[in-house]
């Protein structure tokens, strides 16, 4: 590539707890960090105190916001994208703050609804998942932060349930916490709180890896590593970790964890609710480790802006949607199914929804082999996802040899047409913005625009091949087979 130059991005998160930024650059799907930084301004305690954001931490957040758009313009990063999550989701004043903000240093920030932060959350702490160890099928990833707490559970890497709750580390610490160090009764009334609300969530299935993100998580590992000897390329705690450090947190005050183990004081303070909350999660997961990620929401931005342009976060709400849909199409379905028919069983109405999906999505192989119309990838990449979903539902009552020899095909051509969706709105994107950018600029993103259309091209290829050789009838046969009708011949309609 020579001296062409890479577009340079920053994204800064204003959470309730702490605001960071990261400045990055993106390479073949590759976030280069060039920097990072963060400062703990405690939104979220005044909106926990008052419900508004005060004027101090109005200041400071505003002086924290200028210092990092400063940051950001050293690289010469274009654009600078921020988002706010729950302390400014919550707070009274949320307009008058987002304003002020850009009134004070012209950077628009996005209020961003939960389902879109764990969205965001999951592309930025899985970026990197997978490089030093194979990743189980299923996986959680857990953002805590000080004001929510984000879940996302995936199969293969697609998301097919996630929530957000308002529970966080600074909320549960400004609410139960009245002691350095916090007492006795104080950590066994917000444990019984946290018990309690985490058994009313319904998790349908438990991952055997959960990642879990965020400032309070990162904190717990350096701690580990300076109380427990933990190595320092260890990024995995386990149970019996956390409970050391919660010990090391109700003895000593946040004054001397600061000084003794290298944590700032203000996120000392608040880390004895943050390994609570996710001992309590790991608790309710049947887990006994988890794997720590230093990526988060910032990343995701970027991640999203790389994929979708200018269009980031209409794109990101839109998936957000279609994993709620998904879910609530398919459970509605299979509702609908066993409330009409004590005539049809339940694996009749599972038969016949498997069948009418796969009968959906092969019916947009034509229009995807004729390679006119941009948007018919889209189209059958959806359809693949659906029928996933029918197929997520119905695991339970399916033949497991049969179940994953359908399932492995139908995600197999899933994978193909994201690849294609995704390189097809990357170039979008990028010509859109080769009209905008400076002359001297635009020999890298056309260089950009040539890589991907080949690659592109020869994807293509290799998409129409694997469509070309489906021979419907026994996809159907196939998908149908792994759940087992009593007395039908599976496969005939």
């Amino acid at each position: 590539m020579g001296n062409q130059k890479v577009p340079t991005w920053a994204a800064i998160d204003i959470g309730s707890n702490t605001i960071r930024v990261v400045v990055a650059r993106y390479i073949s799907d590759h976030l280069e960090i060039l920097a990072t930084d963060e400062e703990m301004v405690r939104i979220g305690e005044s909106v926990t105190s008052t419900g508004e954001i005060s004027a101090q931490k109005s200041a400071a957040a505003i002086a924290t916001l200028r210092a990092y758009k400063a940051l950001a313009e050293q690289y010469a990063a274009s654009p600078i994208l921020a988002v706010a999550t729950e302390a400014i989701r919550q707070a009274k004043n949320r307009e008058e703050f987002l304003a002020g903000v850009l009134e004070a240093t012209g950077l628009v920030v996005h209020l961003i609804e939960g389902d879109v932060e764990a969205t965001l959350t999951f592309y930025g702490a899985t970026c990197g998942l997978g490089k030093e160890a194979p990743v189980p099928a299923r996986i959680g990833v857990m953002d805590l932060g000080g004001g929510s707490t984000e879940l996302v559970l995936a199969k293969n890497m697609q998301m097919n349930w996630r929530i957000s709750v308002p529970i966080g580390s600074g909320w549960i610490h400004d609410r139960y916490f009245h002691a350095d160090p916090p007492t006795h009764d104080d950590l066994a009334v917000a444990a019984t709180f946290l018990q309690t609300y985490v058994q009313g969530l319904r998790i349908k299935q438990r991952p055997p890896l959960l990642v879990v993100t965020g400032g309070s998580a990162n904190a717990l590992l350096r701690l580990a590593r300076y109380a427990f000897h933990v190595s320092a390329q260890e990024t995995h705690l386990t149970y019996e970790d956390l409970l050391r450090c919660e010990g090391l947190l109700s003895a000593l005050p946040a004054q001397e964890i600061a000084e003794r183990y290298k944590v700032p004081a203000s996120r000392a303070e608040i880390l004895p609710a943050g390994v609570l909350i996710i001992r309590t999660m790991m608790v309710h997961l049947q887990v006994r480790e988890i794997s720590i990620s230093s990526h988060g929401i910032r990343e995701g931005v970027l991640l999203a802006y790389a994929r979708h342009g200018s269009q980031w976060l209409q794109r990101v709400r839109c998936s957000a949607r279609d994993v709620t849909q998904e879910a609530v199409e398919v459970d509605a379905e299979i509702s609908r199914a066993a409330s009409e028919s004590a005539e049809e069983p339940f694996d009749r109405s599972g038969h016949r929804m498997l069948l009418d999906r796969t009968r959906k999505m092969l019916e947009r192989r034509d229009e995807v082999l004729k390679h006119e119309d941009v948007e018919a990838v889209h189209r059958m990449r959806v359809a693949s996802r659906r029928l996933r979903a029918v197929l997520d539902a119905y695991e339970s009552a399916c033949n497991p040899k049969l179940f994953k020899k359908a399932y492995r095909c139908v995600k197999q051509l899933a994978d193909m047409l994201g690849k294609a969706r995704d390189t097809d709105v990357m170039i979008e994107h990028l010509r859109a913005q080769l009209e905008q950018t400076p002359a001297e600029e635009q020999l890298g993103i056309q260089w950009l625009i040539d890589r991907l259309s080949s690659y592109r091209e020869q994807h293509q290829v290799v998409l129409e091949a694997f469509l070309k050789q489906i021979d419907e009838d026994a996809w159907k046969r196939k998908i149908v087979a792994c759940l087992p009708v009593g007395g039908v011949e599976n496969g005939k309609s």
